[in-house]
C-alpha cells in the first residue's frame, strides 16, 4: 500500500496525538496548521517547546513549577509565609490565583493518592510538607485538594500525618455554585453546603 503522509508529517501527528485531550483528528488539523505556519512560527513553537522541558524546575519549597529557586510566590516578601495552601498540581495554583483572594504560599503535591491507579503517599511531596510544617513558623494549612474520593482521602492522610503540631489545618468549603439550581445539585454537594452554611 502507497503511504500517502510524507514520514515528517505522519510523525507529527503522531506525537501530537499523544497530547491528552487531543484525539487523530485534531492531531491532524494542528499538524496541517504547522505546516501551513511559517518557518519563524514553527521555530517559535519548537523554541517554546524546548523551554519548558530546559528552563524550568520545581521550586524546592513549594514544587510549584518556576524559572528560579525558590519560586516567585515563595520568594515574596508580602505573601504570608505563615499560611499554606496545599494543592494537587500546579495548575491549581493558577486556579487560585486568579480569584486574587489569597495572599499566602502554596505547597503542590503534584497528585492525589489514589491506590486503585498505584499511587501512595510515598509517590506525592506530602513528606517534604511534614518536615516544613514541623520545621515552625507556619500557623495555617489549607487542604485544597479536589473533592472527590481521592482528594478527600489524601486531605484526611495529611492531616492524621500532621497529628496535633498546633497548626490550624482548614479544608476549602464546599456547597453550590454560582448561577446553579438546587434542584440539579447531587445530595452530597447539597449536604456540604448545609454543613457549611454562614451567617447573613
Amino acid at each position: 500500500m502507497t503511504q500517502v503522509l510524507a514520514r515528517p508529517l505522519a510523525r507529527l501527528i503522531d506525537e501530537l496525538s499523544k497530547l491528552p485531550g487531543v484525539g487523530p483528528k485534531t492531531a491532524q488539523r494542528l499538524a496541517y496548521y504547522i505546516l501551513r505556519a511559517s518557518m519563524s512560527d514553527a521555530d517559535a513553537l519548537a523554541s517554546a517547546v524546548r523551554a519548558v522541558k530546559t528552563d524550568l524546575r520545581y521550586c524546592s519549597t513549594c514544587f510549584n513549577i518556576a524559572e528560579t529557586d525558590p519560586c516567585a510566590v515563595c520568594a515574596a516578601d508580602d505573601r504570608d509565609h505563615a499560611m499554606v495552601c496545599v494543592v494537587e498540581e500546579p495548575l491549581d495554583v493558577l486556579a487560585i490565583e486568579r480569584t486574587g483572594q489569597y495572599k499566602g504560599v502554596y505547597h503542590v503535591l503534584h497528585g492525589a493518592i489514589s491506590p486503585l491507579n498505584g499511587v501512595r503517599p510515598d509517590d506525592l511531596k506530602i513528606a517534604p510538607l511534614v518536615t516544613r510544617i514541623k520545621g515552625g513558623g507556619i500557623t495555617e494549612l489549607i487542604l485544597a485538594t479536589n473533592p472527590n474520593l481521592e482528594g478527600e482521602a489524601t486531605a484526611m492522610y495529611i492531616a492524621q500525618a500532621l497529628g496535633t503540631g498546633g497548626v490550624r489545618v482548614t479544608r476549602l468549603a464546599r456547597g453550590l455554585p454560582m448561577g446553579g439550581d438546587l434542584e440539579y445539585a447531587d445530595e452530597v454537594t447539597v449536604s456540604r453546603a448545609l454543613e457549611g452554611r454562614r451567617a447573613l
